[in-house]
Formats: structure tokens, sequence, C-alpha cells
């Protein structure tokens, strides 16, 4: 991975991380193990991805107080009464990332009992909600390591568990999960629905209805600079790195140009990974009914019962003066599999998981049982090792070995895939056909069989051994696309819509430059989901320069699906991050070439999260050029020199005259923008707010306005309450700003292929789509793909006006009649799904936006 790409993760991880973690002093070793590069764009990402704090109930309006959901109270009951350490009778384990460039290395685990997830990077819950792998008996996450690449989206997944009814949730692994948890409370809002906490690996093994699991602790070896020593240095853990020079300016920035921030100790460590041994409970053997009749045994009565019991706890039984042994009438016992999860993630680490005692005692002529399956979370380099190639071949040959990096071939988000090769055929060039990364190094060559890791593939455990690949989902953009020409008419209006923009694109020969180009990396709102992701969108000035606004959880993996083999390049042209406002959905981050700070222009209070980040995982501060918000403001006060230099270099950097933000309406702290180019360009973007003067005025004959749109119209009294705007009101503000065009933006997710289009909508604007890609040229064309993308989309469009209507006579009766009445299609059933979905999403996204 090269340097470009572990900048922009690394900022990315910072922010994402900072939002929630208890700070509790930490050993040496604790510190987390990332990379700048990864940290600064990932931090950025996950910041912008999921809570709303500011978009709840209008000032001075308290919560009403809500009882505590059925299905929360059911929860709580079933698992007081797991106290059977009876192993259970269905278990397997699940790959949901595979590692991937976009997708870094997840596994489910699933019993009858309790659900399990190990590590969850950004897109995590994406996935999970994608493939329906059901997240509400979800109570243990076990993490190797506080990476981005497997922490990075448990932010979102804290606050989806919290907004589905999960009662608690057990952290488990690296000890600095307690300060990584208080930094994500920081910024999520209250938690209190749901108890959170960490088992560090020093606790005692973890034992449940399911399992037995050993946390076992791994230590690279390090210099006391944080750099590796030679197999032959010293392992004795290195003392605290102390912070870094530039910390208390920056600190001082983040309260505004005034006092430096408290210090706080620094306790980053990247020496520690930690491993997983999991062992099933032993299952009893089943009784055997027709050899227990031939025993005289008496079958169907009451009696049988306590024979039964003492029988498959393997005691000897009289009946009837006649001794009946286990073995006679029961099947042997299922003594308990066990399979292991090991991430070594660089070369040095090979030794100290190579030698370790622990895993060793699971190999061949060890002391306990041999693994039946060895996780890898491994990358090639790695792999290619001669050491860890031997200490693979130690396992029998009855071992599996599942292997998860970047090397895998698999597609993940399916329905993104999907959406895309059908708007492809409307616009092939606005809306490009996805793309995949191919890693460059070649496949190592191992001498044993192993299994390279696909979204979605099952090993079971229990009641039979075996790979189960009947879940791998297809990705076959013939059948999309063949898909969408049997939707009635649809072939019909793509030819009329490729007929008139050939027409157009005649006219506007010479004129359609390719710079600037937008590129919307995420249009939905609150939380991530199938088909659109969290705010994101990349704004190609030039060739050579990009600024990025907002940025939620998944922009990276977005990012590599957009332009494939190419991302490490796009990595290194953002030069800007623009952050609108503290809510998770937006936070992102982003930098520029291999060695050039990011421009970093956000809230005051982001710094704070960063600084958290700096402190306990991984440096980034230095690789920040921080610029608060209110700087830009029109009459700001004047900032100290430092800052005053970053935001001329900004406008160098980016050949601008002139960059602005204002305070808008949505939460405190939140802002818009516009920035104007040299050659007279300007664009302005609203992040989220309510229609907004002040936003009108440093928007005003804008060639490009970016305008959420998160309701329908009619919803004007919700669009309040979670301080939104909708399309009417998004395009309104448009025409007073005179605006050349209007892209309409962050969607809820109840409008997840398209939105209800309003009697507003002109020839001058459109909406937007993730991965839709489009220049100034194209503003002409975007109205005339409506009429395709209707018919496309009519099914959905005239569900989403059913509900409507019934909304509205509902409110003109003044009752509470149920919003899933049966519809007027003839297909009731269908419908009454998708509204139960869309209320389901809706709930959750309700819960989300109004989180403070």
């Amino acid at each position: 991975m090269n340097t470009v790409h572990l900048k922009l993760r690394s900022f990315t991880l910072l922010f994402g991380k900072g939002r929630a973690l208890s700070v509790a002093p930490l050993p040496a070793f604790a510190r987390c193990d990332f990379r700048f590069h990864q940290t600064v764009f990932q931090f950025f990402r996950t910041m912008a991805t999921y809570n709303h704090p500011g978009t709840g109930q209008p000032l001075g309006l308290k919560k009403a107080k809500q009882k505590e959901p059925l299905r929360r109270v059911k929860t709580k009951e079933n698992r007081s009464k797991r106290v059977d350490l009876h192993g259970p009778s269905t278990v397997y384990v699940q790959v949901v990332g595979a590692g991937s460039r976009d997708n870094a290395a997840s596994l489910y685990v699933f019993s009858e009992y309790n659900r399990y997830l190990f590590n969850c990077g950004e897109g995590t819950q994406r996935l999970m909600q994608e493939h329906k792998l059901k997240a509400t008996q979800l109570d243990n996450i076990f993490l190797t390591r506080l990476s981005w690449q497997n922490v990075g989206g448990l932010s979102g997944m804290i606050l989806t568990l919290k907004d589905t009814g999960v009662p608690e949730c057990v952290l488990s692994g690296p000890p600095q999960l307690e300060n990584y948890l208080n930094a994500i409370k920081s910024f999520s809002g209250p938690l209190e629905d749901i108890k959170l906490s960490v088992r560090p690996y020093t606790e005692e093994a973890y034992t449940d209805n399911t399992m037995t699991v050993y946390q076992v602790p791994i230590f690279a070896q390090l210099r006391g600079d944080g750099r590796k020593l030679s197999p032959k240095s010293d392992r004795s853990s290195p003392p605290p790195r102390p912070p870094s020079p530039r910390i208390d300016d920056i600190h001082a920035n983040s309260h505004g140009d005034g006092s430096p921030g408290e210090r706080r100790n620094a306790t980053r460590d990247p020496s520690l990974v930690v491993s997983f041994i999991c062992k099933l409970h032993p299952k009893k053997g089943n009784f055997l009914v027709p050899q227990a009749k031939e025993l005289g045994l008496p079958v169907g009565t009451a009696a049988i019962g306590p024979l039964i019991t003492a029988l498959k706890d393997g005691k000897s039984v009289t009946y009837e003066g006649k001794e009946i042994r286990p073995e006679q009438v029961c099947t042997p016992t299922d003594p308990g599999p066990v399979f292991i999860i090991v991430e070594c993630p660089s070369e040095e680490f090979v030794e100290a998981v190579c030698t370790n005692r622990q895993l060793r005692r699971y190999q061949t002529g060890g002391a306990e049982d041999p693994a039946v399956l060895v996780v890898h979370m491994t990358p090639e380099s790695v792999l290619e090792t001669d050491q860890y190639k031997k200490w693979m071949e130690r396992f029998p040959s009855t071992t599996e070995h599942l292997i998860l990096n970047e090397h895998v071939c698999t597609v993940h988000n399916i329905r993104s895939h999907k959406i895309q090769a059908q708007l492809n055929m409307i616009h092939p060039e606005i809306f490009p056909e996805l793309e995949a990364y191919k890693a460059k190094e070649p496949q190592a060559a191992l001498h044993i069989p192993n299994v390279r890791a696909e979204c979605l593939l099952k090993f079971q455990l229990r009641p039979v051994m075996e790979w189960q690949r009947e879940a791998i989902p297809s990705c076959n953009t013939e059948e999309f696309v063949k898909e969408a020409s049997e939707v009635p008419n649809f072939l019909e209006e793509v030819d009329e819509c490729r007929k008139i923009c050939s027409t157009d694109a005649a006219e506007l020969s010479g004129q359609r430059e390719k710079y600037p180009e937008v590129v919307f990396m995420g249009t939905g709102s609150a939380l991530p989901m199938k088909i659109r992701n969290v705010s994101g969108t990349l704004v190609n000035i030039s060739p050579c320069q990009s600024i990025l606004l907002d940025c939620g959880e998944g922009t990276f993996g977005q990012l590599c699906r957009h332009y494939g083999d190419g991302v490490d390049d796009v990595l290194s042209k953002i030069s800007t991050v623009f952050i609108s406002h503290m809510h998770a959905d937006h936070h992102t981050a982003a930098l520029g070439k291999a060695f050039s700070p990011v421009y970093l222009v956000g809230p005051a209070q982001i710094m704070n999260w960063l600084g958290q980040y700096h402190d306990y995982c991984e440096e980034i501060l230095d690789h920040i050029n921080f610029i608060p918000n209110r700087f830009l403001h029109d009459g700001a006060e004047t900032p100290k020199q430092k800052t005053k230099s970053f935001i001329q270099a900004l406008l160098k950097k980016n050949d601008l005259q002139k960059f602005q933000t204002c305070t808008v309406r949505h939460c405190k702290n939140a802002f818009a923008c516009s920035f104007t180019h040299q050659s007279g360009w300007k664009l302005a973007f609203s992040g989220d707010t309510m229609p907004c003067d002040a936003f009108v005025h440093i928007g005003k004959n804008a060639t490009l306005l970016i305008h959420e749109a998160t309701l329908e119209d009619g919803l004007e009294e919700e669009a309040v309450e979670k301080r939104h705007s909708t399309t009417s009101q998004a395009i309104g503000i448009g025409m007073r700003m005179n605006a050349e065009f209007i892209m309409l933006n962050h969607f809820s997710q109840r409008y997840a292929k398209i939105p209800l289009f309003s009697e507003d909508f002109t020839d001058r604007v459109g909406i937007s789509f993730d991965h839709m890609r489009i220049r100034f040229g194209d503003f002409k064309i975007l109205p005339r793909l409506i009429p395709a993308l209707k018919t496309l989309f009519a099914e959905e469009i005239g569900e989403m006006e059913e509900r409507r209507e019934r909304r509205e006579l509902r409110h003109s009766r003044g009752g509470f009649s149920d919003v899933n009445s049966e519809p007027k299609t003839a297909d009731v059933s269908r419908a009454a799904k998708r509204d139960q979905e869309e209320a389901a999403t809706h709930n959750v996204e309700t819960k989300r936006l109004k989180m403070s």
C-alpha cells in the first residue's frame, strides 16, 4: 500500500475513532496500530457517516420518555434464561468483508444462541444491512487491533445496535478500546439505551452459551521511537511516545486561536495485535429412540425424561434391573471444535505469531485438539515469508485455512453495482460502470490447501463441518441489464434520451470542458444503506487538485469502486476537505500528495476528536493544516497569522479567488460553503440545513448549487423537526440564489432508489445518485434524463405516491389509521413488505437524525 493511500486512510481513521472513548491510563503496548495516512482520510469519513445530533427536535422541546420496546424486553428475558452450557446445534463462520481494498476483513459468527462480529471496518454495517445479517442479537464484537481497517465502522455499528434495541454489547481486544469508546461518545450523542463495556485481553476467557473465547496478545518488537526492532532486540514494550510538538498549537486552534487545550498523555503503540481462540461447548449426543425401545426403556412416558438426562450426561442407568450404558442409546458427544482468528499485519509480527505458545497448543503435537479452522487476516507479503508458511504447515492436514486480504476477488456491494449498471444504460458517461481494484503483488504460493475469502462464504462447524458457498452473492451485469430492459417502456425512453443527448452534445461541441468535475460518492442521509451511502462529494477542480465536501463512512470504499486501480492517484490529489458539521454522516478527511498536509476546513470542535485520536491511537495532527469554519465567515474576527497563512495557501493551492462559509439552520456549529475559481465559476454546498438566507447570500449567482433535499414535499413539519429541507424548499433556495443549476442531494434513506419529484422541478434541477459524475457542460443534459429515470423506477415511485396519499388521507381525517393499510396495487403482499421495510428504515433513520 503506497504512502498516499495510507495517508488518506489514516486521516479518515482519526475522525472515525475519535467519536467516543473513555479515557483510562494504558500501558505502552496499548497504543494504536495506525499509520497516519490511513487515519486522516478514514477519520473524516467516519465522522461523516452517522450521527445527526443537531437534527433532533427544536430547542426547548423535551423528548417524551418512551416505553422500553417489547423487542428489547424480550431480548433481555431470553438472555437471562441462558444458563445451559450444552453446545449449540448450529454454528457457522461467515465472511462479511473479505479484506479487499474497498471492504476490510470482518467475520460474522452465528449460533442459535448468540451472534458475534470479528472486526468492524468501514462499510461493515452497510454490508450486513444489504445481505440481511441481523445485528439484533449481536452482543460481542472482537477486535484484533486498533487499526482503522478494523474499527472504522465501529461507531456506526454501535449506533445501529442502539437504535435496533440491542441492550448490551461488549468489545474485546486491545485495552485502549476503552479510550476509543469514550472518543466515540464525544460526538455520537447519548448512548444510555445500550450498555457498552470493554473486555481487554488481560481479563479471563469469555464464556457464553455457544463457546469460550480466549484472547491471545501478540507483540511485535518495537524501538522506543515506535520503529520495529530487529529480531535480536529486546522484547520489552517501549515507553510512551511523547506528543507531537505541534499538537499544542492545533489544540489551541480547536478553541479558536485561544489558549492551548489541556494536554493528555499519549499512549500510542502499534505493537499489539490480539488473536482469538474460540472453542465451542461440547454438544451432547442424540438420544436414539429405536435402540431405547429395543432395550425396554419407557419411551413416550414421563419416566423417560430423567433417564435421557442421565444417559446424555454420560452416566449409566439401571431400569427394571437392567444396566443401560450411554453408548447403547446415544450418539457420541461432540467435544467442541476450535477455530482461531489471527491477524499478522506485517512482517514484523511474523516471529511473534509463529512462536506464540498458546497458538502452538492447537497445532500438530500440541496439548489441545488441533484447530479445525484458522482464519488468516494476513497480507501476501506475510504469507510469502518462509517462517509463516512453515507455521501454517504445522497445523494438521485436517485444518482448513481461510485467507482474507486484498488479493480476494469478490464483489460485496451487489445492489450498488446493480443500480449503476442500469443507470449506465441511460447515460454511460454520467453513470460510469463501477470498477474493481486489483492487487498488484503476485499471490503467495502456499504449500497447503487454503481458501480465499468471498463475501458471505460460510464455514459450517455444526451440524456438519463443511464449506458452504450458496450464500455468495452473484454480480452479473448482463442479468441487471436484462432486468431493466424488461421494465415497460424503459428501452424506448433510453433511446429517446440518447437521441436528445446526442443532439445537445453536438450543439455543445467544444464547450464541455472536463474540469471542474463533480463526483457524488454518497447521496443518502443518516446511515449507510445498500443503495445510497452517506454524504461525500468529490470536486475535481483540475487534473491535479480536488476538494472533498463532507465524507461519510465508506467514502474510501466508494472511491475504490468508482476509480478502481486509479484510486491512489485520486487520493493524492485531494488537497482540501470541508466538513460542514459534527454529525457523523458528514465528517470527512483527505490528504494531499504523499508528504503534503491536507487543508481541513471544519468546525473547531472537530479538533477535540482529532486530538484524542492523535494521543491514543496514531499521530495525525502533523499532517493537518486546520482552518476553523468560522474564520471564513463574512465579518469574521481576524485569525492568528498561522491560520491566515493556511487560508492563503488553500486559495493558492486550489486556484480559488474566494472560499466562504456561513452558519446554517441545522445544529450548533453547522456551516455551508461556497468557493469561486479564478476562471470565474462558483460552487455552493449547503451541508445540512433548513432554508437559510445567509447561504443564499454567499452562494449568489453560483454556477452549481448542491443542496440537501432530505424530505419530500408535504413533510415540512418533519423537516422543521429534523432541521432539514424538502425538495421544493431546496429548489427555492437555488432560485433565490440565481444558481445556474441545482443538484439535489442528501436524500432520506426512505427514498433509496429515487426521490419523489415535485412540481417545482425545472430544466435547472437535477437529482444525484451515488457514483454520478457531472461536469458543467452537462447541465442541459441532466433534466433530459428524468423521463428515463422515472420509467426505470416507476414501481418505486408509485408505491411512494400511494404512501403519500394514505398519509394525506390520514391527516385529513385527523386519525391514526395504519400507514401500512392495503395498497391499491395488485401485488398486495409485495407492496406491504416494502412498506414494512420502509417503516423500519424510517424508524432507525429518525432515531439517528434526532441524536444530539
